[in-house]
């Protein structure tokens, strides 16, 4: 069988403002344990990369939060670690001058997402604002993770697709193919680019993979494979009402990338109400879990990164930006091989790092 070759997901970090916790019960300097969030006030819609050195890069929503110490708008905000769970910021994709303005009111810069072709790092963003008519999805480029980024425009939009909302871009190799999926709240669809993964390949039209084009109840879709299954995360629910939030990440799977996407009875996503099978939701400590991606460690475990709402926080505000924090937690496996977090929720206590071998 074909496999997908990807390096990415979401992740978290640890800057001065971060509620973290890293020990080493034995008192030695082994990081043993971590404590979500990873990296907070705020780091929405996290993508990442594993670079070649080992380094992980991880990427979030344009917003206002403390970046480097400094509260502030990070442009597509960059983070570095080495073990997944500290990290360090390192600049932003874009600045206030340098910012995409190819859309409608010039929207702000969401949900990133990364895929190395090549030699080349592909850093796909959906530029939109709320309720926004014609929102698309582009991409920018560079040599190294931490750029600097050449924007190469749109790639995509509601209007040349006829697909609304055309935001939250999920992009991977298969084959000799480079696929897009992308939408939220109103159908999944698929696209096949050119290899080089800049522009639709000429005559792809969009393939509706989930939902419906009139209402769909998920976004923000995600891809891993394991065993000869391939996973497809769903978020559903609202991503940004602070403790409010309903957000929550189900999951469905298919034997290729391409799909058809099935529940564990085998309903497809296309069906009306199949929604796929719970992989986290929220709790009395944490709400809104979502827009998740994964990433494996050095043992071969899978880890979910996403963000979410600390109920502690009882506005879940960060001055006028919804508090989205980043979030990791190791992926379990069902009797019947599909993913759950432990009990369901965001763990929030000390918990086991995941395993990295030294360089």
């Amino acid at each position: 069988m074909k496999k997908l070759f990807r390096q990415t997901c979401a992740l978290t970090a640890l800057l001065t403002t971060v509620a973290f916790c890293a020990c080493s019960p034995s008192g030695g300097d082994e990081l043993k344990e971590y404590m979500n969030p990873v990296f907070s006030p705020v780091f929405a819609d996290p993508c990442i990369i594993r670079a070649d050195d080992g380094t992980f890069y991880a990427y979030a929503t344009e917003d206002y939060g403390n970046y480097g110490g400094v509260d502030k708008i990070g442009y597509l905000p960059i983070l570095k670690s080495e073990n997944l769970v500290e990290w360090d910021y390192v600049g932003d994709v874009f600045s206030e001058s340098t910012k995409p303005s190819w859309g409608s009111d010039k929207g702000g810069t969401w949900a990133p997402d990364i895929i190395k072709i090549g030699e080349t790092y592909n850093l796909y963003y959906s530029l939109s604002v709320w309720d926004d008519g014609n929102p698309g999805i582009g991409v920018c480029t560079a040599a190294s993770p931490e750029g600097p980024w050449q924007d190469r425009g749109m790639i995509l939009s509601s209007e040349t697709t006829g697909v609304n909302n055309s935001i939250d871009s999920y992009t991977f190799t298969y084959g000799d193919g480079v696929y897009m999926i992308w939408g939220s709240f109103h159908g999944l669809y698929m696209i096949e680019l050119n290899t080089d993964g800049l522009s639709v390949k000429d005559g792809s039209k969009p393939v509706l993979i989930g939902g419906s084009a009139k209402s769909s109840d998920f976004e923000a879709a995600y891809m891993i494979e394991k065993d000869g299954y391939y996973y497809l995360f769903l978020s559903l629910g609202h991503c940004c009402l602070g403790i409010e939030s309903t957000y929550y990440v189900n999951v469905v799977r298919s034997r290729s990338p391409l799909g058809p996407w099935e529940d564990r009875e085998g309903n497809s996503l296309l069906n009306r109400g199949t929604l796929g099978e719970l992989v986290v939701k929220g709790s009395e400590e944490v709400m809104g879990p979502g827009h998740n991606c994964a990433i494996q460690d050095d043992n071969g475990d899978w880890w979910l990164v996403y963000h979410a709402y600390e109920t502690k926080y009882v506005l879940g505000n960060y001055g006028s930006s919804p508090r989205r924090s980043l979030f990791i937690d190791k992926i379990l496996w069902d009797e019947d091989g599909f993913p759950y977090l432990e009990g369901y929720k965001a763990s929030y206590g000390q918990t086991e790092v995941p395993y990295i071998a030294e360089k």
